[in-house]
Formats: C-alpha cells, sequence, structure tokens
C-alpha cells in the first residue's frame, strides 16, 4: 500500500539522486575524460563523434531538470535513451558486472528502472516546475 503522505519525499529523494548521478556522469565526460577524448572514444566505437556533445548537453540538461524537479517526468523518460546507447555500444559487451573492462549492463540497467520508476511516480515533493500528466499538474508536489 502506497502511503500517501511519505510517498512525495521517496519520490524527491530519488529524483536528487538520479539527478545528481547523471550530473557526475556528465562531469566525468567533462572533466575526466575532456569533451576531446569523450568525441575521440565515441568515434572508436563507430558512432558519429557529435554525438559526444549531444550526449553531454543531454546528461547536463536531465541531471538539472531532475535535480530541480524540472519536468521530471519527461526528463527522465527522455534521459533512458542516453543509458539504452550507452548498453548497447559498450556495456552489453563487456558482461554483466560493472568492474569488468568497459563495465557491464547492470548498472545502466538498473538506473534505466530507476527512471521509469521516476517517471510513474512523478515529481515528488519541492519540484520547481512540476508535470503536467493529462492535463493537470502532478499531485504529489509540495
Amino acid at each position: 500500500m502506497l502511503d500517501h503522505r511519505t510517498a512525495p519525499y521517496g519520490a524527491f529523494l530519488l529524483r536528487i539522486s538520479l539527478g545528481v548521478l547523471f550530473l557526475a556522469h556528465a562531469g566525468l565526460k567533462l572533466f575526466v575524460f575532456t569533451p576531446a577524448g569523450t568525441v575521440q572514444f565515441f568515434g572508436s566505437l563507430g558512432l558519429p563523434p557529435g554525438l559526444a556533445y549531444f550526449t553531454i548537453a543531454l546528461e547536463l540538461a536531465a541531471g538539472a531538470a531532475l535535480t530541480l524537479g524540472i519536468w521530471t517526468r519527461v526528463a527522465a523518460l527522455v534521459v533512458i535513451s542516453d543509458l539504452v546507447g550507452a548498453i548497447v555500444t559498450v556495456h552489453a559487451h563487456a558482461g554483466f558486472f560493472f568492474n569488468n573492462p568497459n563495465g557491464g549492463w547492470e548498472f545502466p540497467a538498473f538506473w534505466i528502472v530507476a527512471l521509469i520508476g521516476q517517471a510513474l511516480l512523478g515529481d515528488g515533493a519541492y519540484a520547481l516546475l512540476p508535470t503536467f500528466a493529462f492535463g493537470r499538474a502532478s499531485s504529489a508536489t509540495h
């Protein structure tokens, strides 16, 4: 049974966690691998190198939107494509465990499930710009 008194705060904690994780993931590409290194890596996978810039921007935008509670459901669903792409191009070939070279697919798969859960739960408490669902504002905002 869903506890309607605490569910918005659970959704809030999940939203913040997911958002900060995406900001960190984008930060890794910006500050550790650098944009040039990320472009080179994408090219080595046979992907269009320019897709690296789009990926960094998507992760930054989704991370900010999730952290701040701006159209949470939309942000969660849109950024799933980033993780599906990561699984297909890099992680599926590395096996299940993330400590394998190039990381396994279990962490990005779990991340996708958490994003789907966030989309189903909604914005949660303290969302700055709640998602409009079916013509009405999400009822789980404070």
